[in-house]
């Protein structure tokens, strides 16, 4: 059995350790990320402290959390329910709640308040979706809901759900880009042609932001006309292959001729 759980637990720690890498261009090695990373040992350290506190030991995991809070200068309230490969970068003055739930692949920063605003024994901490960025000094307050994919400015202050893929900024938060489905068509096509779309709104003026849209609108259009005249090529029985072969320029740059010269 301890064997099996060592080779479930392999895939898993090289699974996390790969979105760090991914999303930490800073990350230099695995050695560096498990020995000098405060927000990997803050998760590991709640992984422990959520233990005992679903086991009811909860003084116990108060004290794992307060022993977190002094090495790491995050703390993680020990009811916190925490997703796979969940990575705060930097750290320093994290707050998470004890009823807050973060989602899979989300990634905090210094500074970032997960917290209640209200007294009462119920939910009263955020509840973030999956891949949810959060900027440093934000504030996600309430038993609010953070879509999946939505991305928080820094120093925001948000007291109301965000949509998913929505990105919010300000104080008090609003929403300043919302991917439809035409923001989503964007950003795939971008992704395909090498083109990192993310930040557009928040990283560049908008007269940019405006003509870079307008330019993968129409790549979209061209790529659905090629699409549609090679599957006319197609069905008319034009091998796309010769045609292309006979097209295709020679190693002087002059595209072929019929044997006709030019008077």
């Amino acid at each position: 059995m301890e064997k099996t759980r060592a080779d479930q637990a392999q895939p898993v720690a090289k699974s996390y350790f790969a979105s760090i890498f991914a999303r930490d261009p800073a990350a230099r090695s695995w050695f560096d990320i498990a020995t000098l990373y405060p927000g990997v040992h803050a998760l590991a350290l709640h992984r422990v402290a959520h233990g005992l506190w679903r086991h009811g030991w909860r003084w116990t995991a108060q004290a794992v959390a307060r022993l977190s809070r002094f090495l790491t200068g995050i703390e993680i309230h020990p009811g916190a329910r925490i997703g796979r490969r969940f990575f705060i970068d930097h750290g320093l003055g994290v707050v998470i709640g004890e009823t807050a739930e973060v989602g899979d692949d989300c990634t905090l920063y210094q500074g970032v308040t997960l917290g209640g605003t209200t007294w009462q024994r119920e939910k009263r901490h955020p509840t973030l979706g999956n891949n949810v960025v959060v900027g440093a000094g934000a504030k996600v307050l309430g038993p609010i809901t953070v879509g999946d994919g939505a991305r928080i400015g820094s120093n925001s202050v948000v007291v109301k759900d965000v949509p998913a893929g929505a990105t919010v900024v300000g104080i008090p938060g609003r929403v300043v880009v919302k991917r439809g489905a035409r923001e989503r068509s964007r950003a795939a096509l971008a992704q395909r042609i090498g083109f990192e779309a993310y930040g557009q709104a928040a990283q560049m003026p908008d007269p940019v932001a405006q003509a870079i849209d307008r330019v993968l609108d129409h790549l979209e259009g061209v790529d659905r006309r090629i699409e549609q005249l090679s599957e006319g090529l197609r069905q008319a029985g034009v091998p796309l292959s010769t045609l292309a072969e006979e097209w295709a320029p020679r190693g002087d740059g002059v595209a072929p001729t019929d044997g006709k010269t030019e008077p």
